[in-house]
């Protein structure tokens, strides 16, 4: 993996379950050398869940980056013209942000970093987490694979036995994607039997 002095967008959205899993790989990539910048949805700073109150995993998401957040459109729509990132990332991307995404409906910092990103030619990554992968949201699942410079985190059914529609991306992988991204290529394989590797032997 080739992240050394890469600057990496880091969009984070409203799936609170998700933010204990990607809070080390926020590290890592910070560990291999790249510069995070996270962009934070208005749900992960005003949001209180039981799994952290309103704007606790954004602070330290802050502190273990060093960097301050994009919180606004205004403060992520300079991200295009400046070309400061060479890839971004939304994990945990939300069913509700690949829809908007999906009809080009930029309408929080996150998107707006987004098509910054892909204005400049540069990769977009999403890593989803969705109760409804497999439900409505396929169709844009479906779209977004199949458009220029968007990859995915491998991702695959979370419970498939008592959530039969949920697609969470195993967020393990996020630099090894992000690294393949940078080569225009999406890290295979994409579908994987999450539940399976994450049972204990």
């Amino acid at each position: 993996m080739e992240l050394k002095n890469k600057t990496i967008g880091f969009g984070v959205t409203g799936s609170h379950c998700t933010y204990e899993e990607i809070y080390p790989e926020v590290k890592r990539l910070v560990d291999l050398g790249a510069t995070v910048i996270p962009v934070f949805s208005n749900n992960v700073l005003n949001t209180a869940t039981r799994f952290g109150e309103a704007g606790e995993w954004a602070r330290k998401i802050e502190e273990v980056t060093g960097q301050k957040a994009i919180t606004t459109i205004p403060e992520a729509e300079p991200l295009g013209p400046s070309k400061k990132l060479d890839v971004m990332l939304i994990a945990p991307c939300t069913a509700s942000s690949m829809s908007r995404l999906a009809q080009a409906n930029t309408d929080s910092p996150v998107l707006m970093a987004a098509k910054s990103t892909l204005r400049n030619d540069k990769p977009l990554v999403l890593g989803i987490s969705t109760n409804d992968g497999l439900g409505l949201s396929m169709y844009n699942i479906a779209r977004l694979v199949n458009t220029k410079n968007i990859f995915f985190v491998p991702f695959g059914q979370d419970a498939p036995h008592v959530k039969i529609n949920s697609l969470v991306s195993l967020m393990r992988l996020i630099p090894e994607t992000l690294s393949a991204a940078l080569e225009k290529r999406q890290l295979q394989p994409v579908l994987l039997e999450r539940w399976r590797e994450e049972r204990p032997s």
